[in-house]
């Protein structure tokens, strides 16, 4: 199996790490408004004390799972991207390793939240609150709570396979809306609207990108 056509199944996979999060976003997750600036942290904080396996899972796949298949993904579409310029692709490269970076550390930091809650809660539940909260800001820093990284990538890579003639175009402008959307959530005002948006985009184009680089070792 070749590189390019590994970076279509993992382009898939980010695809579907995105489909399970919203999944359990508007079901399980929507009474404590997880996601959104009116979320419970008390009720949050009881919640991973009562069912911890479920918050460990949606960490996992939405940030750990995500981001080992991004990092696959980063470099396949710069060697697609490099057959027509080595300066777009090596930049592409650069974002688009930064972007798996933070999105695993916000992984990392979310699950050992979940540790440290899960330890302090049935002595100190005040405390408790207060551990998750400090750890889920950084959390949110990282790339939880806005897609600045994300959509820099994803613009990126859209206007390198726009000017290169590598990636169609349909799929270069589902990019490019979802990279500015991404970019959106640098106003806190738009935040939740344009990361709304970033997410549903980023979804729509995973699955654009895959079907592009299964097909590409074949075309080729």
């Amino acid at each position: 199996m070749t590189l390019i056509r590994t970076g279509g199944l993992a382009a898939w996979a980010c695809a579907a790490t995105y489909g399970i999060g919203f999944a359990l976003l508007v079901t399980v997750l929507a009474p404590l408004g997880y996601g959104t600036k009116e979320i419970d942290i008390a009720a949050v904080v009881a919640f991973i004390n009562a069912s911890p396996g479920l918050l460990i899972f949606w960490n996992t796949t939405i940030y750990i799972v995500n981001a080992l298949a991004l990092a696959c993904l980063v470099v396949a579409l710069a060697s697609l991207v490099q057959r027509g310029s080595s300066a777009w692709a090596e930049l592409s490269r650069a974002l688009g390793l930064i972007w798996a970076t933070l999105v695993l550390g916000a992984g990392m930091i979310a699950n050992v939240a979940i540790e440290r809650v899960l330890t302090v809660f049935p002595s100190d539940p005040e405390g408790a609150v207060g551990i998750w909260t400090v750890l889920h800001a950084v959390e949110l820093g990282l790339g939880g709570g806005n897609e600045i990284a994300g959509g820099a990538w994803c613009l990126c890579v859209s206007l390198a396979g726009q000017t290169t003639r590598t990636i169609p175009v349909v799929t270069n402008a589902v990019g490019i809306c979802t990279g500015l959307a991404g970019l959106a959530t640098l106003a806190p005002p738009m935040g939740d609207t344009a990361g709304a948006i970033f997410g549903l985009g980023a979804l729509a184009w995973f699955l654009l990108i895959g079907l592009h680089l299964v097909r590409a070792p074949r075309r080729s």
